[in-house]
């Protein structure tokens, strides 16, 4: 459900008088208070080993809880993307990222609890210390190396990742076959 249609009540006077202006502004009747919805900043990083495999992991959590994403989450507020990226992978996997190279971007629609967030995501290239000492955690299940070629795009939980990950796959967007 889109937040226009969800949030109803005011935050700042509590009236249910807090509707859709637009498909992006909700306003007070009561108190005239204005809401802006915007994009939500997120991260996903592409990884590559040594064979040339793509890095994926399975969500343990929902949305999509069991399908295959790229490592990667929502930027904090006051956080630069660069930061952000380096820290999903070390909250997520528990690496620490040696270089990254910004790649792409894409958009997504992200439900959550009954609300949809709209999201910018970041694509970044990214090389880390040590592929040895990947070992999944947080909102992460499980990890898998698999040959760019062999994925399946239906198992892959969001459409912007699969939009990237199809590009990489048709020779769009730059994939190096070794790291």
């Amino acid at each position: 459900m889109h937040p226009c249609q969800r949030f109803i009540y005011c935050p700042k006077c509590g009236a249910e008088a807090f509707e859709a202006a637009s498909e992006k502004h909700l306003v007070c009747k009561a108190c005239g208070f204005e809401y802006y919805i915007n994009a939500a900043g997120a991260v996903a990083a592409v990884i590559v080993n040594e064979k040339g495999e793509l890095l994926v992991v399975v969500r343990a959590r929902d949305p999509d809880k069991g399908m295959l994403d790229l490592p990667g989450g929502f930027i904090d507020p006051g956080e630069r993307a660069e930061d952000a990226v380096d820290r999903e992978l070390h909250e997520e996997l528990g690496v620490e990222v040696v270089s990254r190279q910004f790649l792409t971007t894409d958009v997504n629609s992200y439900t959550y609890k009954e609300v949809t967030y709209q999201t910018l995501d970041l694509f970044w290239l990214c090389t880390v210390a040590s592929t040895e000492v990947i070992c999944a955690a947080d909102d992460v299940e499980s990890y898998q190396w698999i040959a760019l070629q062999d994925i399946d795009l239906d198992h892959i939980a969001f459409s912007s990742i699969r939009r990237v990950i199809a590009q990489l796959q048709q020779g769009k967007l730059s994939y190096p076959s070794k790291p």
